[in-house]
Protein backbone atom coordinates (compact mmCIF):
# COMPACT_ATOMS: atom_id res chain seq x y z
CA UNK A 1 0.00 0.00 0.00
CA UNK A 2 2.77 2.44 0.84
CA UNK A 3 4.34 1.96 -2.38
CA UNK A 4 1.25 2.41 -4.08
CA UNK A 5 0.79 5.56 -2.36
CA UNK A 6 4.31 6.49 -3.07
CA UNK A 7 4.08 6.10 -6.81
CA UNK A 8 0.51 8.27 -6.73
CA UNK A 9 2.37 10.89 -5.16
CA UNK A 10 4.94 10.89 -7.74
CA UNK A 11 2.62 10.86 -10.71
CA UNK A 12 0.89 14.02 -8.81
CA UNK A 13 4.55 15.51 -8.64
CA UNK A 14 4.68 14.83 -12.14
CA UNK A 15 2.09 16.17 -13.24
CA UNK A 16 2.31 19.13 -11.30
CA UNK A 17 5.98 19.66 -12.61
CA UNK A 18 4.09 19.30 -16.03
CA UNK A 19 1.45 21.87 -16.04
CA UNK A 20 3.99 24.27 -14.53
CA UNK A 21 6.29 23.45 -17.58
CA UNK A 22 3.46 24.68 -20.47
CA UNK A 23 2.08 27.56 -17.93
CA UNK A 24 5.71 28.77 -17.89
CA UNK A 25 5.60 27.96 -22.01
CA UNK A 26 2.43 29.97 -22.23
CA UNK A 27 3.14 32.58 -20.03
CA UNK A 28 6.24 33.57 -22.04
CA UNK A 29 4.20 33.73 -24.98
CA UNK A 30 2.23 35.77 -23.07
CA UNK A 31 4.81 37.77 -21.21
CA UNK A 32 6.15 38.60 -25.16
CA UNK A 33 3.02 40.11 -26.13
CA UNK A 34 2.01 42.00 -23.38
CA UNK A 35 5.76 43.35 -23.25
CA UNK A 36 5.72 43.72 -27.06
CA UNK A 37 2.44 45.29 -27.50
CA UNK A 38 3.47 47.68 -24.05
CA UNK A 39 7.03 49.03 -25.29
CA UNK A 40 5.53 49.36 -29.00
CA UNK A 41 2.43 51.78 -26.97
CA UNK A 42 4.60 52.86 -24.61
CA UNK A 43 6.89 54.62 -27.60
CA UNK A 44 3.96 55.14 -29.78
CA UNK A 45 0.82 55.85 -29.85
CA UNK A 46 0.31 56.34 -25.48
CA UNK A 47 3.66 58.07 -25.02
CA UNK A 48 2.27 60.08 -22.74
CA UNK A 49 0.34 57.10 -20.35
CA UNK A 50 2.01 54.29 -19.61
CA UNK A 51 0.12 52.66 -17.08
CA UNK A 52 -2.83 52.65 -19.93
CA UNK A 53 -0.02 50.83 -22.65
CA UNK A 54 0.86 48.30 -19.83
CA UNK A 55 -3.06 48.05 -19.64
CA UNK A 56 -3.49 47.19 -23.08
CA UNK A 57 -0.85 45.09 -23.44
CA UNK A 58 -1.72 42.40 -20.67
CA UNK A 59 -5.70 42.94 -21.53
CA UNK A 60 -4.66 41.45 -24.84
CA UNK A 61 -1.96 38.48 -23.27
CA UNK A 62 -4.64 37.16 -20.82
CA UNK A 63 -7.46 36.57 -23.69
CA UNK A 64 -4.25 34.35 -25.32
CA UNK A 65 -3.44 32.95 -22.25
CA UNK A 66 -6.81 31.81 -21.18
CA UNK A 67 -7.38 30.25 -25.00
CA UNK A 68 -3.83 28.74 -24.44
CA UNK A 69 -4.54 27.54 -20.60
CA UNK A 70 -7.39 26.08 -21.43
CA UNK A 71 -7.05 24.05 -24.34
CA UNK A 72 -3.01 23.22 -23.07
CA UNK A 73 -1.97 23.38 -19.68
CA UNK A 74 -4.74 22.67 -18.18
CA UNK A 75 -6.93 20.94 -20.94
CA UNK A 76 -7.47 17.68 -18.19
CA UNK A 77 -9.00 20.13 -15.65
CA UNK A 78 -11.15 22.64 -17.68
CA UNK A 79 -14.62 23.11 -16.23
CA UNK A 80 -17.90 22.01 -17.99
CA UNK A 81 -19.05 25.33 -17.06
CA UNK A 82 -17.15 27.61 -19.46
CA UNK A 83 -18.59 31.33 -18.63
CA UNK A 84 -17.47 31.03 -14.60
CA UNK A 85 -14.00 29.34 -16.00
CA UNK A 86 -13.47 32.66 -18.20
CA UNK A 87 -15.12 35.12 -15.21
CA UNK A 88 -12.89 33.29 -12.84
CA UNK A 89 -10.02 33.45 -15.49
CA UNK A 90 -10.73 37.22 -16.09
CA UNK A 91 -10.67 37.91 -11.92
CA UNK A 92 -7.60 36.31 -11.26
CA UNK A 93 -5.83 38.19 -14.37
CA UNK A 94 -7.84 41.23 -13.28
CA UNK A 95 -5.52 40.86 -9.56
CA UNK A 96 -2.67 40.20 -11.83
CA UNK A 97 -2.96 43.31 -14.02
CA UNK A 98 -3.70 45.64 -11.02
CA UNK A 99 0.20 44.10 -9.69
CA UNK A 100 1.72 45.28 -13.07
CA UNK A 101 -0.28 48.14 -13.87
CA UNK A 102 0.29 49.55 -10.27
CA UNK A 103 3.97 49.06 -10.29
CA UNK A 104 4.43 50.91 -12.87
CA UNK A 105 1.65 53.74 -11.72
CA UNK A 106 3.22 53.71 -8.56
CA UNK A 107 6.88 54.12 -10.01
CA UNK A 108 5.66 56.90 -12.32
CA UNK A 109 3.13 58.71 -9.78
CA UNK A 110 4.72 57.39 -6.49
CA UNK A 111 8.20 57.62 -7.43
CA UNK A 112 7.80 60.93 -9.95
CA UNK A 113 10.32 58.55 -12.20
CA UNK A 114 9.60 59.56 -16.17
CA UNK A 115 12.41 57.49 -17.60
CA UNK A 116 10.21 54.77 -19.94
CA UNK A 117 12.58 51.85 -19.54
CA UNK A 118 12.55 52.20 -15.67
CA UNK A 119 9.01 52.37 -16.19
CA UNK A 120 8.76 49.59 -18.22
CA UNK A 121 10.53 47.49 -16.17
CA UNK A 122 8.64 47.79 -13.10
CA UNK A 123 5.79 46.49 -14.73
CA UNK A 124 7.91 43.83 -15.75
CA UNK A 125 8.68 43.19 -12.02
CA UNK A 126 5.23 43.32 -11.62
CA UNK A 127 4.53 40.51 -14.12
CA UNK A 128 7.19 38.28 -12.33
CA UNK A 129 5.02 38.50 -9.36
CA UNK A 130 1.65 38.52 -10.81
CA UNK A 131 2.52 35.36 -12.39
CA UNK A 132 3.31 33.39 -9.21
CA UNK A 133 0.61 34.30 -8.26
CA UNK A 134 -1.49 33.80 -11.24
CA UNK A 135 -0.45 29.91 -11.30
CA UNK A 136 -1.46 28.90 -8.41
CA UNK A 137 -5.08 30.79 -8.41
CA UNK A 138 -5.36 29.17 -12.62
CA UNK A 139 -4.65 25.60 -10.67
CA UNK A 140 -6.82 25.85 -7.64
CA UNK A 141 -9.42 28.12 -8.61
CA UNK A 142 -9.81 28.82 -12.39
CA UNK A 143 -8.88 25.08 -14.22
CA UNK A 144 -9.65 22.81 -10.64
CA UNK A 145 -11.87 19.74 -12.14
CA UNK A 146 -11.10 16.51 -9.74
CA UNK A 147 -8.10 14.45 -10.75
CA UNK A 148 -10.59 12.11 -9.46
CA UNK A 149 -12.34 11.95 -13.44
CA UNK A 150 -8.77 11.29 -14.43
CA UNK A 151 -8.42 7.51 -15.26
CA UNK A 152 -4.87 7.45 -14.10
CA UNK A 153 -5.44 8.96 -10.76
CA UNK A 154 -9.00 7.81 -10.25
CA UNK A 155 -8.50 5.73 -6.89
CA UNK A 156 -6.02 8.30 -5.55
CA UNK A 157 -8.67 9.52 -2.67
CA UNK A 158 -9.00 5.56 -1.62
CA UNK A 159 -5.80 4.94 -1.85
CA UNK A 160 -5.02 8.10 0.99
CA UNK A 161 -8.28 7.34 2.74
CA UNK A 162 -6.69 3.55 3.41
CA UNK A 163 -3.03 4.57 4.16
CA UNK A 164 -4.94 7.22 6.78
CA UNK A 165 -6.94 4.23 7.86
CA UNK A 166 -4.45 1.66 8.94
CA UNK A 167 -2.33 4.62 10.15
CA UNK A 168 -5.72 5.31 12.92
CA UNK A 169 -5.71 1.36 13.34
CA UNK A 170 -2.18 0.60 14.28
CA UNK A 171 -1.95 4.26 16.60
CA UNK A 172 -5.31 2.95 18.41
CA UNK A 173 -3.83 -0.80 18.59
CA UNK A 174 -0.62 0.90 20.22
CA UNK A 175 -2.83 2.78 22.05
CA UNK A 176 -4.69 -0.22 23.58
CA UNK A 177 -1.84 -2.24 23.95
CA UNK A 178 -0.27 0.67 26.13
CA UNK A 179 -3.63 0.85 27.92
CA UNK A 180 -3.49 -2.83 29.06
CA UNK A 181 0.07 -2.54 30.04
CA UNK A 182 -1.23 0.14 32.63
CA UNK A 183 -4.08 -2.14 33.43
CA UNK A 184 -1.91 -5.03 34.59
CA UNK A 185 0.20 -2.66 36.61
CA UNK A 186 -2.54 -1.14 38.04
CA UNK A 187 -4.29 -4.55 38.92
CA UNK A 188 -0.37 -5.82 40.58
CA UNK A 189 -0.03 -3.09 42.92
CA UNK A 190 -3.35 -3.96 44.74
Amino acid sequence: MINTLADRMRGLASLFWREVAKFGAVGGVAFVIDNGLTYYLMHGPMSDSEAKARFVGATVATVFSWVANRFWTFRHRRQANVVREFVMFIVINGIGIGISTGLTAIAKYGMNIQDKNVLFAAGVVGILVATVVRFFAYRFLVFNKELDEEEAFSHDHEIIEAHHRAKAKAMHAAGTEAGSDEGEDAVKRR
